[in-house]
């Protein structure tokens, strides 16, 4: 599968942890993340990874800052981006099951490692419901 991932400072560590967790389970991964600590802006991280999956270069894209809010403000602005802040398993599974997300986006400051690393696989896996969901979703306008 094809992940795209991009992160600010907040989310370096995190980054290298999800990278290194995906690829021994084969993944691709392209790395549009900051690799330092040195305080950047988020958005110049987060355009590239919405455009591999509006252009169809991935299957999924995730996000990592402090807050998560930034990086998905700023995805969300783009059309069929579906971005979806997570701090929980149970959360990861309902922005999939609902609201067929297509970027996972993780508050680094407000999660623990592990827990992320479970997410990341919840959300790999899990298939949309589609549905009544999916009428909602056609709903969902772009401006």
């Amino acid at each position: 599968m094809n992940i795209s991932i991009g992160n600010d400072h907040a989310g370096t560590a995190y980054k290298f942890k999800i990278i290194e967790h995906l690829k021994k389970k084969n993944n691709n991964i392209i790395n549009h993340g900051t690799d330092c600590d040195k305080s950047v802006d988020y958005p110049d991280f987060v355009h590239p990874v919405a455009n591999d999956i509006i252009n169809n270069n991935c299957h999924y894209g995730i996000l990592i800052c402090g807050s998560a809010n930034g990086v998905a403000m700023t995805a969300n602005k783009y059309p069929y981006i579906r971005a979806g802040i997570c701090w929980n398993k149970e959360i990861v599974s309902l922005i999939r099951l609902h609201n067929n997300a297509n970027i996972l986006c993780i508050p680094a400051r407000f999660t623990k490692i592990d827990d992320v690393l479970e997410m990341v696989d919840i959300f790999l896996i899990t298939e949309f419901e589609g549905g009544r969901h999916q009428n909602r979703i056609n709903k969902i306008s772009t401006c």
